[in-house]
């Protein structure tokens, strides 16, 4: 039998999380810093807290269940030519990346590490394309060489040149969201190709206690509008930014969640959505998140519970570590949290690739980090008992015959690629071998498997055109300035009716 989902609420209790979680939105409010949104809201029902602003609106809860009724119950992610695809639902579990580091580990540095580059990046989109058990890339490694107000485009523009599997990115405010259809739609080959198969999975972190910030909800205006999905996931801190109590916590992350959801569907009806969680506890010694806890654990399982409850696809995280090196604890805390997920259902998990709370990147850890899912992916699978899988007649025959192995039978040869997972880094040979191997430890194991990879000359898969489009569009976003920046996010008030510079798609919205 396959194994059952691990459950850390009873029926009872999602009922209170979820009944107080819809009393507090409609009672108390929540914060939410778009003057467009909050009058799309009121138009449904939602009422504004009188005091001069507050900018909390009320929610009825008739609102927030309807809401939830519409969102879709699956969707599909494609890579940029779209030959690459996968189902994401309340059944599935799929795996990506996951954070946005800054750093990468080099060991040919003094520290060890160093700040990542476009160079990282791009490294990173074509690793992902290798690694059979990690589904989509997204845009995890952040590159300090490049200008910030251009970091969206040179990215996004990598993953075309060099993706097989879809990309997440953040909902980066109005302009720079804007930016990534326009680049996504020359890619893909229009907006309606982009609408119909959706390329961008957009991620929205509310800011905990209960605020949705203004340039966020400008970015997933844009988002929704294209119908991309959305993961919105709180990443409160139990202790800090929300209650103690992992009950708390995950009252006020669903209400949290569960107000952007309102937002996604008063917006586009239909938009699809996973429920997310990055939420996890305060380290009482430290004050620092600790993404590596058992605690963070307990709440990603528990929010897989509710997000089932409404019947909504779920994103959790795992592979989570406060390690700054490659040690016992980064082992044993990624394990431990991406267990958690996965045992508890969630249907997409982003778990790969970093260390130090997600700040640094480590291609070594991309290639362990498949090979865990690996793992996951077979206990999950559990223990197949049938007539043929018991193997009672070749115990007979191996009795009658006196043999003393099962190897080479027919019932070996068939079941054991079914039933036996065959790792491709870990080391099960005898000390002699696996010092005339170079007695290499996991990370130089991964290291040399990267190496290998990175080292063919990949060509860029864009067609000039494609690239001279988006030569052009980078032209344009160059041109901008700051003052441009704040005026189309709405951050000064402004006559000019200025709309977001870039180039025309050859193919519209009908």
């Amino acid at each position: 039998m396959k194994l059952n989902q691990l459950k850390v609420l009873n029926n009872e209790e999602i009922e209170r999380i979820h009944s107080t979680s819809l009393e507090l939105l409609e009672d108390t409010g929540i914060r939410i810093e778009s003057q467009t949104i909050r009058e799309k809201l009121k138009t449904y029902g939602a009422l504004e807290e009188e005091k001069d602003n507050t900018e909390i609106i009320k929610i009825p809860q008739e609102l927030v269940l309807d809401c939830l009724k519409k969102v879709p119950k699956e969707f599909e992610l494609w890579g940029p030519d779209g030959s690459y695809h996968f189902r994401i639902n309340t059944k599935t579990m799929k795996f990506g990346t996951f954070g946005a580091a800054v750093n990468i580990f080099d060991p040919s540095c003094r520290k060890g590490v160093r700040k990542s580059t476009l160079k990282d990046s791009s490294h990173h989109i074509k690793l992902i394309n290798h690694l059979e058990n990690i589904d989509c890339s997204h845009m995890d490694v952040w590159p300090s060489d490049v200008p910030f107000m251009e970091l969206h485009f040179h990215t996004l523009r990598e993953w075309g040149r060099f993706a097989e599997k879809p990309y997440g990115m953040g909902c980066y405010g109005r302009t720079a969201t804007n930016d990534m259809i326009r680049i996504t739609s020359l890619i893909a080959g229009g907006e309606k190709e982009l609408i119909n198969n959706p390329r961008l999975l957009g991620v929205f972190n509310p800011t905990s206690p209960l605020k949705l910030p203004k340039i966020l909800l400008n970015g997933l205006e844009v988002l929704c509008k294209y119908k991309q999905p959305i993961n919105i996931s709180s990443a409160a801190l139990a202790g800090s930014t929300a209650p103690v109590t992992l009950a708390g916590v995950l009252t006020q992350a669903n209400m949290e969640v569960l107000a952007t959801i309102a937002i996604t569907q008063v917006l586009n009806s239909g938009t699809p959505v996973l429920y997310g969680s990055t939420n996890t506890i305060m380290d009482p010694l430290t004050g620092n998140s600790a993404y590596g806890s058992v605690e963070m654990g307990l709440i990603t399982a528990a929010s897989a519970q509710i997000a089932h409850f409404y019947g909504i696809p779920s994103k959790g995280s795992g592979c989570l570590t406060e390690s700054k090196c490659f040690d016992i604890q980064n082992g044993y805390e990624r394990f431990m949290t991406l267990k958690f997920a996965a045992n508890a259902g969630h249907n997409y998990i982003t778990c790969a690739g970093t260390y130090e709370t997600s700040l640094t990147e480590s291609f070594e850890l991309l290639f362990i980090d498949n090979e865990m899912i690996g793992i996951i992916k077979r206990e999950m699978e559990g223990i197949n008992v049938s007539s043929e899988s018991l193997g009672d007649k070749e115990i007979k025959d191996q009795v009658n015959r006196e043999l003393k192995s099962f190897l080479g039978t027919k019932h070996s040869v068939k079941f054991i690629r079914k039933e036996i997972f065959v790792p491709e880094l870990t080391d099960r040979n005898r000390r002699g071998i696996w010092i005339k191997h170079g007695a290499m430890d996991m990370k130089e194991r991964a290291n040399a498997k990267a190496k290998e990879i990175l080292e063919s000359n990949d060509e860029s898969q864009l067609s000039k055109e494609i690239e001279s489009k988006l030569n052009n569009y980078l032209e344009v976003i160059k041109k901008r300035t700051l003052d441009d920046y704040k005026k189309m996010e709405g951050l000064v008030e402004s006559d000019d009716s200025t709309d977001i510079l870039g180039v025309e798609v050859d193919d519209s919205i009908s």
